[in-house]
């Protein structure tokens, strides 16, 4: 019997690319289908991608456009995989991933392995308090305008592996399916939300931006998480001059700055005898300004240019107490309600309340005016008594400390 197989793929990479999927959740692509539904045939199904990625005829179906709102305002278009193809993607990224993890630089922190969005912050943080300047950037549509010429000669750079090289150009090729039905042809970019899109993102942006500065500016520091960046400068004309570089050397890669994400900001923690007119930028959901602080003996107040969660980041988590019905959930013991919105509250604890954790005050007042409503819609006596339901929660506070995550951690004041 011939064996059709142009290619070796252990079928065990398949079975954990399947459950690295499923860990991951997310919606259905163009087809509907749901890992429910993938998973009454699940043996078969997985299967079928082994089989056709080891013969060479497994070709990925369009990704289905999603656009959902921005924190800044307007629309970013999402392209949704089908469940099977995110598996044969995570497949593909098993196999590339550390192939090209190594050669990364220590300043690069978005999608990769043991490296964090706070690690990234703890570092902007540290550099603000010796270089007076900073050049925020953003890149204005990364995963829309990114050349496929250039980036496979990234990819051959890494790897001449031929199932990775045949399956990452078709992927990149897959068209993209509007919601009105209309089908895309796409010749750049590469879909924000597939599974090996982030990989090739930050593969790109390796020899663009990050080699680049480590060849041609060696001695400035920067940091890059994904499109976002940062550029630390000693004075305000090395920062402009940086900027232009910058400008000319994402133009010459097929790439803009974003023209109002993009500027030039004077970070000096103490006096200031000049105005400028950007004294604070955000990164990552955390604003970086001129804040008061204690020195470590507590008895002293200083100004530190230091990070806290963003007012913006603020209101997303506000908006998200309010859609999450809090108030409305009676059918909820208040140990339930706790079980149910903790892990979310923990997240943007162990997230935003690495700096200035009372900057999350705000947001937790939010939640316990939530679960005030909730109290008085739970309980007839307190429905017209909003100080009686406020004093009733204040007393469950102060005697089960540990309900609710944010009870932990000795906000005071009234909760009403």
């Amino acid at each position: 019997m011939t064996n059709t197989h142009r290619f070796i793929i252990d079928k065990w990479k398949v079975v954990r690319a399947y459950q690295l999927v499923k860990a991951n959740q997310g919606a259905s692509g163009i087809d509907n289908l749901s890992m429910s539904g993938f998973e009454k045939d699940l043996k078969n199904n997985l299967y079928k991608i082994w089989n056709r990625m080891s013969s060479g005829s497994y070709f990925p179906p369009a990704v289905k456009a999603v656009s959902i709102p921005k924190k800044s305002g307007g629309k970013r278009i999402l392209g949704i995989p089908t469940i099977p193809d995110r598996i044969a993607q995570m497949v593909a990224k098993l196999a590339f991933e550390p192939l090209v993890e190594p050669s990364f630089l220590d300043d690069s922190y978005g999608y990769r392995p043991n490296k964090s969005a706070i690690d990234a912050i703890r570092a902007t943080r540290k550099r603000c308090w010796y270089q007076d300047w900073v050049l925020e950037f953003d890149i204005k549509g990364l995963f829309d305008n990114i050349s496929h010429e250039l980036l496979m000669k990234a990819v051959r750079k890494h790897t001449d592996c031929r199932w990775l090289l045949l399956y990452i150009e078709r992927w990149l090729q897959a068209p993209m399916v509007t919601e009105s039905g209309e089908q895309i042809t796409r010749t750049q970019g590469t879909p924000q939300g597939g599974v090996i899109s982030p990989v090739l993102a930050n593969l790109f942006l390796h020899y663009v931006f990050d080699k680049w500065m480590a060849k041609h500016h060696p001695h400035v520091k920067w940091c890059r998480y994904a499109d976002d960046g940062l550029v630390h400068c000693n004075s305000e004309q090395q920062a402009q001059r940086m900027l232009i570089l910058l400008k000319e050397r994402f133009e010459a890669c097929g790439l803009e700055l974003h023209p109002t994400k993009t500027k030039i900001v004077y970070c000096k923690d103490g006096s200031r005898k000049v105005r400028f007119q950007n004294i604070s930028f955000d990164f990552l959901g955390y604003t970086f300004r001129p804040r008061l602080c204690l020195n470590k003996k507590r008895q002293s107040v200083f100004v530190s240019f230091s990070p806290a969660a963003s007012r913006s980041a603020q209101k997303g988590m506000i908006k998200k107490i309010r859609m999450l019905g809090i108030r409305r959930r009676t059918d909820l013991s208040l140990v339930e309600l706790a079980r149910w919105i903790n892990p979310i509250i923990n997240g943007w604890i162990n997230y935003y309340g690495q700096f200035y954790r009372s900057e999350l005050y705000r947001v937790f007042r939010e939640i316990n005016k939530a679960l005030i409503w909730w109290a008085r819609h739970k309980y007839k006596k307190l429905q017209r008594r909003k100080t009686r339901a406020g004093k009733f929660m204040e007393k469950i506070a102060a005697t089960h400390r540990h309900l609710f995550a944010h009870w932990r951690i000795g906000m005071r004041g009234s909760m009403v």
